[in-house]
């Protein structure tokens, strides 16, 4: 059986590769390509870049491939500990994945309006599918603020996890608990815009699950 530090750096590894593949599609490439509140500009910029967005939908899925692999490395580190939390925190990674993989239909369907097929254009007008393929650009931002629900709740039974562990800094399962804060007042925020004053709030305390990645990729864990 491999060491515990073994199993926490292999967690540790993942999580790393986990974030830097979704980066691509969650963040850089949207904010290269999607214009807000310009249909127009974003179409255009779709079809020019159309490879790229492609590259996008794809960091995205492979992401949440990946995802899976580190609820399982977590759940395997973990379970000795509780394994009932340690079962909540991996059903909830379980339960967003697909929800994702159902999102990033809507951004394949704004590729289909920007590259309209004659039937599309026998009813609609350039400047409407330019706009819908906007709208469909904005549904998938939607679909990902009611992903976050699951992101903020799984950090709740994995900081709780870590808390108690004894073979990991207590203050890295506080952390977690504070960035479950931040993610989950990110879809607050979304459902609700008055409370959109609170979005950078969100953002600082969600940095608090970085540490653990950190931690596990470079020292692991105690035997």
């Amino acid at each position: 059986m491999a060491s515990r530090r073994r199993q926490a750096r292999l967690a540790g590894f993942l999580y790393v590769f986990m974030i830097v593949t979704g980066l691509p599609g969650l963040i850089l490439i949207p904010a290269r390509l999607i214009v807000h509140g310009d249909a127009a500009a974003t179409a255009d910029h779709l079809r020019a870049s159309e490879t790229l967005f492609r590259v996008g939908i794809a960091s995205e899925l492979f992401h949440q491939v990946v995802f899976l692999y580190v609820a399982l490395a977590l759940y395997r580190l973990l379970a000795p500990v509780s394994k009932s939390l340690a079962t909540q925190m991996a059903a909830l990674v379980f339960v967003s994945v697909p929800i994702m993989f159902i999102n990033a239909v809507t951004e394949l369907a704004a590729l289909v309006l920007v590259r309209a097929p004659s039937y599309l254009r026998a009813a609609f007008t350039q400047a409407q599918l330019d706009a819908l393929a906007l709208f469909f650009v904005r549904l998938h931002g939607e679909g990902i603020g009611v992903v976050e629900v699951f992101w903020g709740l799984w950090l709740i039974p994995f900081g709780v996890l870590v808390y108690r562990s004894g073979f990991l800094p207590k203050a890295l399962g506080v952390l977690l608990l504070v960035a479950a804060v931040g993610e989950l007042l990110r879809p607050i925020t979304s459902l609700f815009p008055a409370l959109s004053f609170l979005d950078p709030v969100a953002s600082v305390l969600a940095l608090g699950e970085l540490p653990i990645v950190l931690w596990l990729a470079i020292f692991g864990a105690k035997e």
